[in-house]
């Protein structure tokens, strides 16, 4: 994957971001994630920046970083119409390779992203370094539901029609060409690279999860 792929899709992406499952699951992983009041918080594949408006009132910082150009410079735009430049920053980076010191983020968040790479866990770790000690990390990825089938009967069931449908089904047609995860194997991975606290949330009907953690003190 490169940059390049996704800065044409940004208003894609941005419509996305604004269909009503997706916002609903952003107002859950909120919800989830508790007060954001005083944190330093950082999106791993921010996007158009979307979620992280729902904290900026609360948050001392928020960073947003995606591999996308387009997609930094339309977060930009975001935060600057909503007067919140002066508290947040996006950057062009890669979740692999993040360009911040160790411990230097009370939260970190990613949706739709880690599935995505050919080794989440490189990205996971990556994000367990940023971290700060009593630092936690809050995601999205689909579930092994997750498939063109499960997701159209899950369309149909809840009335979601036009684009929000075609970018529901879009979303599940990639989830089954990378990765999805059962709760065990998620709670596996994370424990693996020293996260404990590990919870989950099933969202989408159980299509996806929302998984939280907090970064092991001694780790």
């Amino acid at each position: 994957m490169n940059g390049e792929e996704f800065d044409e899709l940004v208003s894609f992406f941005d419509s996305m971001a604004r269909t009503s499952w997706l916002r609903e699951i952003h107002d859950t992983l909120k919800e989830t994630t508790g007060t954001w009041n005083e944190k330093d918080v950082l999106d791993v594949g921010c996007g158009t920046g979307r979620l992280l408006l729902r904290g900026a009132e609360e948050a001392n910082k928020l960073v947003g970083v995606d591999l996308s150009s387009e997609m930094v410079k339309a977060s930009i735009q975001q935060f600057f119409y909503h007067e919140l430049s002066s508290k947040s920053e996006f950057l062009v980076a890669d979740a692999v390779d993040l360009p911040f010191e160790d411990g230097s983020f009370d939260l970190a968040l990613s949706t739709c992203v880690m599935f995505l790479l050919p080794e989440p866990d490189t990205g996971i770790n990556e994000i367990h370094r940023i971290l700060k000690k009593d630092g936690e990390i809050a995601m999205l990825n689909p579930s092994e539901k997750m498939s063109q089938e499960t997701a159209a009967q899950y369309a149909k069931d809840n009335g979601i029609i036009g684009f929000e449908r075609t970018a529901l089904l879009k979303w599940s047609n990639v989830s089954t060409r990378r990765h999805r995860y059962t709760l065990n194997e998620m709670t596996t991975l994370l424990k693996d690279l020293h996260f404990t606290d590990v919870r989950h949330k099933e969202v989408l009907g159980g299509l996806a999860i929302i998984s939280m953690a907090k970064k092991e003190q001694n780790s």
